[in-house]
C-alpha cells in the first residue's frame, strides 16, 4: 500500500477511535472518516486488530523519532525526552492521546495490545536508563539507578497521560513535578545546559 493510503487510514482510524471509542470502532467508521472505502482498508487490513496494531505501530515509531536527539550532553537528551513527552506538538488539534487511551484500555484483554504497549514502555525506559547512564558516568548528574530513574519518569509519563485525558490536566503540570524529582534524584536543574 502507498504511503499516502496509509497515512489517510491511520490517520482515520485515530478519528474514528477519538469519536467513537474501541466499543463502537468498526471498519466502516473508519471508512467514513476518510476517502477510503471500508473494502479497500479491508483489503489492506484483514482484521481490525491488524488495523489496531499498525496504527500503534505507526505511533511508537513517531515517538521513538522525538526520543532520539543528537546531542551528546546527556542533560539536553533528557530535557529532549521530557519535551517528547510533555510537550506533544498539538495534542488537541488530532485528539490523538484519547485514542491511545482507548487502546491502552484493551491491554488487559488483547495480548497484542499489551505487548506493543510492554514495548514502549521498554523503548522509554531504555532511552531514559542510558541517558542517566551518561550522565552519571560523565558527571552530569548525581550517582543514582538509573533503571529506578527511567521507572520513575516512565511512570509518571503514563499518569500525565492518564491525567491529561480524564481530568483535562495539561502534561505540562506532571513536567514540573517530574523536573523536580529529576533536580532532587539526579542534581540536575532541567535547561541548565549551556549550548555545544
Amino acid at each position: 500500500m502507498d504511503a499516502e493510503t496509509r497515512a489517510e487510514i491511520l490517520g482515520a482510524t485515530n478519528r474514528a477511535l477519538c469519536e467513537h471509542g474501541y466499543a463502537g470502532l468498526t471498519v466502516q467508521r473508519i471508512a467514513d472518516e476518510s476517502s477510503v472505502t471500508s473494502a479497500a482498508i479491508h483489503y489492506h487490513f484483514d482484521t481490525k486488530e491488524e488495523l489496531l496494531n499498525a496504527f500503534l505501530d505507526d505511533r511508537i515509531e513517531r515517538f521513538e523519532s522525538k526520543l532520539s536527539c543528537g546531542a551528546s550532553d546527556p542533560g539536553k537528551r533528557l530535557d529532549a525526552v521530557l519535551d517528547a513527552v510533555f510537550n506533544p506538538e498539538d495534542p488537541d488539534v488530532d485528539g490523538f492521546p484519547v485514542a491511545l487511551m482507548e487502546l491502552k484500555a484493551q491491554a488487559p484483554y488483547h495480548e497484542l495490545f499489551r505487548e506493543r504497549f510492554l514495548d514502549l514502555d521498554d523503548v522509554m525506559r531504555g532511552t531514559v536508563a542510558d541517558i542517566v547512564r551518561d550522565g552519571v558516568e560523565t558527571g552530569v548528574f548525581d550517582e543514582t539507578d538509573p533503571a529506578e530513574i527511567a521507572r520513575l519518569v516512565t511512570t509518571m509519563s503514563n499518569g500525565a497521560h492518564a491525567r491529561a485525558v480524564a481530568l483535562g490536566e495539561h502534561p505540562a503540570e506532571t513536567r514540573r513535578v517530574v523536573e523536580d524529582a529529576l533536580e532532587l534524584h539526579l542534581g540536575w536543574t532541567p535547561g541548565s545546559e549551556v549550548d555545544e
